[in-house]
């Protein structure tokens, strides 16, 4: 085989054309593709290679120079994976000719490919981008058709031309690609003018990875587009992962320094600083009030939360009176068999009378009860039947809408009060890029009853709120000492400090047999209290002691000891507070997975970047589906495997709970591995048995609200395993900082 001399090429690389497309992913541009070699830069045993990597889909009489390096895969064997990848133009005229009939040129067929080539050459392609015109030329073919072909040629040279030059600035190849087909041929003017665009459009491309490109590509380190760019993503930052809804001047400053000037020079003074942000202020890139800085949805969604809340507030309801209050209380609690505390009845009564109402509670202390009761209450007040039975042919709407932030939360409502619940997604008519369901096509029902609010970040509030129809009575339900919202805000708390609001909170505990153990730890630990009986055997519960290269093997015997004892995959949920570490959740679903759903001969697998699914395997979604519909934190089972199905069929299936639902390859990006999650994905579950690792490891995550929220998740038995001296100090660390938000003091200004 020819191998020129090494001077022409200084890393590994292979040249041929592909012959034959195994696979190929045409949303991240993956495939696997046999290759010819014709050229490479070490002798070869064979001229057919199997070639794998991120590429534009190449066309098989291409020619191609594939950059890159060796693999063994475990399954598919030796590999080239390519880094990049070059594209040289045919060279005969024969070559030509086939290139131009191959299709990537409308309108040229066998013979108008011919024609090109008689007339302009071996070097048509090079002509005809360099001056369509000439293509006027050739016999046959008319001005309008030259002017396509040419702009074809531009459009892929151009291409082609982008992807070498995004290489060379440190771009992979994946996010390469992403950027080619979001610019497509302005790629090279965005790329040179204004690379901060690519945070924006292009998902994967942080401040730094644009601002290095934008070095070399001239752009001054005092440019205003660079402060600008910076301050944008200091703001999403704030509030992705710190959870902020805004922040002050200050704030902004100081996270925008590191990006801006990691050496300490000022390249922004103040006067130029307050210039650029006024600027941005009056772009409506964002928004300033009274000196805090937001991001345009934020500023609007928090606003919203804040005016549609002061609406209920100033709503006048014609007060139930007593006697007809206490009776139908009375007729519910001897229809369900009941008898409500004092504190629970408030709630309902409460409840019947309040345009908006918010009702708290920790573990066990009977908020699914009093829910069950106000739906019931609800019910005899309104003189309306609320059996789903009865709704079911009829026009009328269901009066009562029960909804949760999660799929799984919602199945926990519904089972418990016998009464339709869904996600808020799917109340509001999620579609994956806007809802069905706002202020002028609002939900429909009388009653709306939110579970889990401690959940609900102010995006998803305000798109809730605005969507709930005058008259509609709203009841709010949480746990205000669990974990936030994963988004930004603190819906549930900064409510509760709103004081015209009516409230109530239960305290007595009434959930599980009396003298349940994990309650009475969840409550001690809730009061940041150590229990001294920590590491006694309860008959609830148990506390292994183990350091973090033990945990796992801890972990592993206790959830194949459940397993025998005849515990499903789905009663036995293991909680990490980190997805890293020899005790994360990625190690333990490694290791759970070959434990429990090992590989053997006729049982179907699929790998996915590091991932293998497997038949059997226990799965959690990971994003929101509304398609079928399936949400974030919903757990299911792969059902049925087809590895060999084409790029736009479905490659795999999981069973939810009364639906299977497909994946094709390019969407497996959506679901993981979920013997073992983390305690935000458990949030708004229950699970029979919880293993709950609590390590020294994890101390950067270890926090109060994360070590009860997890152990709250158990409702039968829970296992703690690690350190005592790990919990003691989660449970006593000072809370993190509060997030920013105006909430509170928007409603009350106005109120």
């Amino acid at each position: 085989m020819e191998q020129p001399g090494l001077d022409l090429f200084q890393e590994s690389y292979l040249k041929g054309s592909f012959v034959q497309e195994i696979f190929y992913n045409e949303e991240n541009q993956y495939g696997v593709f046999l290759m010819r070699v014709t050229e490479a830069t070490e002798e070869l045993d064979t001229d057919e290679v199997t070639v794998v990597g991120n590429m534009i889909r190449p066309h098989p009489d291409e020619t191609l120079v594939c950059f890159g390096e060796w693999t063994d895969h475990p399954r598919y064997g030796k590999q080239y994976q390519v880094n990049h990848v070059k594209k040289e133009l045919p060279r005969s005229k024969e070559a030509v000719a086939k290139y131009l009939s191959s299709g990537l040129f409308p309108g040229v067929g066998k013979k108008t490919a011919e024609k090109i080539v008689e007339h302009l050459g071996p070097n048509a392609l090079e002509k005809a981008t360099a001056d369509p015109a000439v293509l006027e030329e050739v016999p046959g073919v008319t001005g309008a058709r030259a002017q396509t072909i040419a702009e074809s040629l531009r459009e892929h040279h151009t291409l082609e031309q982008a992807l070498v030059i995004l290489y060379q600035f440190g771009l992979g190849p994946a996010t390469a690609l992403k950027v080619v087909q979001t610019f497509k041929e302005a790629t090279m003017e965005v790329v040179k003018t204004n690379p901060y665009r690519l945070i924006d459009e292009v998902e994967g491309v942080g401040f730094r990875r644009a601002d290095e490109i934008a070095r070399k590509s001239g752009i001054a380190l005092d440019a205003s587009e660079r402060f600008q760019a910076a301050a944008l993503f200091a703001l999403r930052e704030a509030s992705l992962s710190r959870g902020n809804v805004f922040v002050t001047e200050e704030q902004l400053v100081q996270s925008m320094e590191p990006l801006l000037a990691p050496n300490g020079e000022e390249l922004f003074p103040s006067e130029k600083r307050q210039r650029l942000l006024e600027e941005m202020a009056e772009e409506e890139r964002l928004i300033e009030e009274h000196g805090k800085y937001y991001l345009p949805s934020l500023f609007f969604a928090e606003h919203g939360v804040a005016m549609r809340v002061r609406d209920w507030l100033e709503e006048k309801v014609e007060p139930t009176p007593a006697h007809e209050l206490y009776k139908a209380v009375g007729e519910v609690e001897e229809e369900l068999k009941v008898a409500y505390a004092e504190r629970q009845r408030e709630a309902m009564t409460m409840a019947m009378d309040s345009p908006l109402m918010i009702l708290t509670g920790g573990p066990g202390t009977g908020k699914t009860t009093v829910i069950k009761g106000i739906c019931h209450l609800f019910g005899r007040l309104e003189e309306c039947t609320i059996d789903p039975k009865d709704y079911e042919n009829s026009e009328k709407p269901y009066p009562i809408r029960l909804v949760a932030p999660t799929g799984r939360a919602a199945k926990r409502m519904s089972e418990a009060t016998g009464i339709p619940a869904m996600t808020i997604h799917r109340l509001l008519g999620w579609k994956g890029d806007f809802f069905e369901r706002d202020a002028d096509h609002p939900i429909e029902g009388s009653l709306l009853i939110v579970d889990e609010v401690s959940m609900l970040d102010v995006w998803l509030a305000n798109q809730l709120f605005r969507a709930v129809p005058k008259g509609m009575k709203v009841i709010l339900v949480g746990d205000d000492d669990q974990l936030p919202s994963v988004g930004p805000g603190k819906v549930l708390h900064h409510l509760l400090q709103v004081r015209g609001i009516p409230r109530v909170e239960l305290t007595d505990i009434y959930r599980q047999e009396e003298g349940s153990s994990i309650i009475r730890l969840a409550h001690s630990l809730k009061a940041g209290e150590v229990p001294p009986d920590l590491t006694e055997p309860k008959s609830d519960r148990r506390f292994f002691s183990c350091k973090k290269d033990q945990a796992v093997h801890v972990i592993l015997q206790t959830y194949t000891n459940a397993l025998e004892r005849g515990y499903t995959l789905f009663d036995i949920q293991v909680l990490s507070p980190m997805y890293k570490g020899l005790a994360g959740v990625n190690r333990i679903n490694e290791e759970l997975q070959k434990a429990v759903n090992p590989p053997r001969e006729g049982k179907k697998e699929i790998q996915w970047g590091e991932s293998v699914f497997r038949h059997g395997d226990k799965v959690l979604q990971l994003v929101n589906h509304p398609e079928h519909p399936v949400y974030n934190g919903d757990m299911g089972q792969i059902s049925a495997i087809e590895e060999d199905a084409r790029n736009d069929q479905p490659v795999l299936w999981v069973q939810f709970d009364r639906q299977e639902v497909p994946y094709k390859r390019s969407q497996l990006n959506q679901i993981g591995l979920a013997y073992a999650c983390s305690v935000h994905k458990a949030q708004g579950s229950e699970f029979a048995i919880v293993i709950l690792p609590v390590l020294m490891a994890y101390r950067r995550m270890l926090q109060k609200n994360l070590i009860y929220t997890g152990i709250t998740r158990a409702k039968s038995y829970l296992i703690l395993c690690g350190e005592t001296e790990a919990l003691a100090w989660g449970v006593n660390r000072r809370e993190r900082e509060e997030r920013n938000s105006q909430l509170t003091t928007l409603i009350e200004a106005e109120w």
